[in-house]
């Protein structure tokens, strides 16, 4: 390795150079959003754009009393951006987080810096885990390559001295030095590195439903409020103030405004909650997104088990066939071999010596080989790795002791020899040692993996070792089907994956490339997925999952694809992050029954008054009364209670179905009173208003629906939603446009009141028998 401690890098005044000459590794694109675009975006959008525009009718027609559901519009904007920036400003803090970190020689001594700090000809020292932040060329070792960023193919290259690198990739294996070539936007692959980077986008129920909302309402609002206008204007020869605020009243009936304010405070809040517990969400609708997984993907090392491998027995046999003894041979292996897993991190804890002998060939450990090799000069070769990959070249059995201590979860590792050179591929060997290492299991794993069980989640362990030893430590773990497991480096085939993943729980021995057909068989059977993982082997899952989690101290593509990052490492806080994702998507479900009945009843109403060439009958602000005393004011609160319930209906599907029937009561009773008060004499100002007190009641029959079953808090809010509402009818008559009813349309009132709820009780009646 004489070699290596010649390289000397670049000098201080080098750098300083290339610097000046704009040789380094800065790519001037915009990846984020300013604060200014974030707003704009907020503002400027086709559902704002309507209501701005109803706005504008009613202030040029000097309706000015009906401009108090701007209110709510410019909550939304606020709330919004806020939101937004917010989010922005926690993804920043996570760049900060982490940021690439890469080792290089300057002035002869290796030193760490930020990737946007290399320069061109920096000469970089590359290991096991660390992404390729600059376009360079191999100058001295060896090692194996992820370019499945680039490429979209997940098999590992080998990398010699004279070999191109590409940024975007990743070293699985080994270690080199390399010198820059290209640096910032000339690097070959730094658009695709970009993209890398960035989070997928977040695949959100919630989101996507309220968008189907916003652009079914784009195909009805423009032509229903052209025609009520014009039959109001033309037809009736309303004037024209009368004409546009009646039309502006249907059409801001059918814009559900304060939803969208509530999915995104409800959001940001349980990110501000998760953060607290020191779980950093890089996006608001991760949250949701793992509230809906069913089948949570675990890495057995570092999620189940603590990740701190140690040494805790070698075994020795024949090691007089070496020249050297094991002590020394392992030795020498671990002072050159280069890699930095926990494994040979475990290793080269406990094989201290200073042994080094001149290399002739070298092979680092991969997570497709499962073994890795030295071949030393006038000594032999020096193979470590997985017992079943070993013993397919060697006459040894594996011993009881070795069974048993897989069984106890232990790792078991074999160490053979060979006289001749091992290259690529492994020769026949000799067995000399096993090495047994342990691996503490997390103090929490069994209380996670009870928690997930009783959740309905099921828990599948996906692990690169043995599957006794998965086996085991499932079994230490607490997972019932310990025993449901299967080795997948004995399958045929990987088109095999997709009948096997219902039926096992646990896969062993499985690749990295497997890993991710994993993931997507699961996905293909209707599953949504999360996955947990921390090591380079880990991200193409991790890309491929619809949730991915990881640690702070992952590597650094594992950190870049992840959603999730447990600062504390602990991912018992899983359970938190679920329960958070579960509150908002079940109680922003049970409460937008209430936003979907205007929105329902207003597209009727408006309707059967084009076909009838009526007036809509109601007001802005009267329907901002609704709006702010009714729905606003209950679901606020019900959307902050816990609600931990499996998510079980979709999200739209739900909410049409339970709001329907309430729309339909509205429309009823308004056609009866369109019939039933010239009958009884009542004058129009009064029908109009007792049309209003029941839209406003069987609402608050919503309200009662859904703050079942019932507690001290929600009985208050039905109650005082309930008084609120009329309380507020009486002392803004006027304001309201409202009447003052007589003794008659009170009882009509009432009769009405009764006739509602008797329908209502009928239908969730035969809900229930259905």
């Amino acid at each position: 390795m004489e070699e290596q401690r010649t390289i000397l890098g670049l000098t201080e005044a080098e750098v300083l150079e290339r610097k000046k000459r704009g040789q380094i590794n800065i790519v001037e694109e915009k990846t984020v959003k300013s604060n200014w675009e974030i707003i704009s975006g907020n503002v400027f959008t086709l559902f704002n754009l309507y209501n701005f525009l109803i706005a504008i009718a009613l202030m040029s027609v000097g309706a000015y009393s009906n401009l108090a559901f701007m209110l709510i519009i410019i909550l939304n904007i606020c709330i919004g951006s806020f939101q937004e920036i917010h989010a922005k400003n926690m993804v920043a803090k996570l760049s900060v987080l982490t940021v690439s970190k890469v080792d290089v020689i300057r002035d002869g001594k290796e030193k760490s810096i930020g990737v946007d700090e290399v320069v061109l000809d920096d000469i970089t020292i590359l290991n096991m885990g660390n992404q390729i932040s600059s376009d360079s060329v191999v100058i001295d070792g060896k090692i194996e390559v992820n370019e499945s960023l680039l490429t979209g193919e997940s098999d590992t290259i080998v990398k010699m001295p004279g070999d191109k690198l590409y940024s975007g990739s990743y070293v699985v294996s080994g270690k080199c030095y390399a010198k820059v070539e290209k640096v910032g936007k000339d690097n070959l692959a730094a658009e695709i590195t970009l993209k890398s980077k960035k989070h997928k986008k977040v695949n959100s129920e919630l989101l996507n439903s309220m968008r189907k909302v916003t652009r079914l309402t784009s195909f009805i609002i423009i032509p229903v409020g052209v025609l009520l206008f014009v039959q109001a204007f033309f037809f009736r020869d309303q004037v024209i103030k009368s004409s546009v605020v009646s039309t502006a009243a249907a059409l801001l009936g059918m814009l559900p405004k304060g939803l969208v304010l509530l999915i995104s405070i409800s959001l940001a809040t349980g990110v501000i909650k998760l953060a607290k517990k020191k779980v950093l969400v890089q996006d608001l609708y991760s949250v949701e997104t793992l509230a809906h997984v069913d089948t949570l993907c675990l890495d057995k090392t570092g999620t189940i088990t603590e990740g701190k491998m140690q040494v805790s027995n070698v075994e020795t046999f024949n090691e007089e066939i070496m020249p050297i003894s094991v002590n020394q041979a392992l030795s020498a292996f671990v002072n050159e071999i280069g890699d930095n897993n926990g494994t040979f991190q475990a290793l080269k804890e406990y094989f201290k010596g200073n042994d080094n002998f001149e290399v002739d060939y070298k092979n680092s450990f991969s997570s497709e080989r499962k073994w890795s090799s030295i071949s030393f000069k006038d000594i032999g070769s020096i193979i470590v790795g997985a017992p079943e990959r070993l013993t397919a070249k060697s006459n040894f059995e594996i011993k009881e002791n070795m069974i048993e201590a897989q069984k106890q979860g232990k790792r078991v590792l074999l160490v053979g020899f060979s006289k001749d050179v091992v290259e690529d591929i492994l020769p026949d060997i000799e067995i000399v040692a096993a090495i047994e290492l342990s691996d503490p299991l997390r103090k929490n794993a069994k209380e996670m993996l009870g928690f997930f069980k009783g959740e309905g989640v099921t828990v599948k362990v996906i692990s690169g070792d043995n599957p006794l030893t998965v086996s085991s430590i499932a079994k230490q773990a607490g997972l019932e089907d310990y025993e449901s497991y299967i080795d997948l480096s004995t399958i045929e085939s990987d088109d095999e994956i997709i009948d096997l993943v219902d039926e096992y729980s646990i896969f062993a021995r499985v690749s990295p490339n497997q890993k991710s057909l994993l993931v997507q068989a699961l996905q293909a059977k209707g599953h949504t997925v999360a996955m947990t993982g921390d090591g380079v082997n880990d991200v193409i899952a991790l890309r491929q999952a619809d949730c991915s989690i990881t640690l702070p101290e992952a590597s650094d593509v594992a950190k870049q694809v992840s959603q999730i990052v447990l600062l504390n490492s602990d991912f018992s806080v899983l359970k938190d992050v679920l329960m958070e994702g579960r509150r908002v998507v079940n109680n922003i479900t049970n409460v937008a029954t209430i936003f979907f009945i205007k929105t329902l009843y207003s597209v009727m109403l408006s309707i059967l008054n084009i076909i009838t060439c009526t007036a809509f009958p109601f007001i802005p602000i009267q329907i901002t009364l609704v709006d702010l005393a009714i729905e606003g004011y209950t679901s606020f609160f019900i959307s902050f209670e816990p609600n931990g319930k499996q998510i079980k209906e979709k999200f739209l599907k739900s909410v049409l179905k339970n709001s329907f029937p309430y729309s339909v009561v509205i429309i009823i009773n308004i056609i009866v009173l369109y019939f039933l008060a010239p009958a009884l004499g009542i004058a129009e100002p009064k029908m109009t208003t007792l049309m209003y007190y029941m839209i406003g009641f069987t609402s608050i029959l919503a309200v009662i629906r859904v703050c079942r079953p019932f507690n001290k808090m929600r009985v208050f809010l039905c109650t005082t939603t309930a008084i609120g509402f009329f309380v507020a009818t009486i002392l803004f008559r006027n304001l309201l446009h409202l009447s003052k009813l007589g003794i008659q349309e009170l009882i009509v009132f009432l009769v009405m009141a009764i006739f509602s709820t008797i329908l209502i009780l009928i239908k969730n009646y035969l809900t229930r028998v259905r």
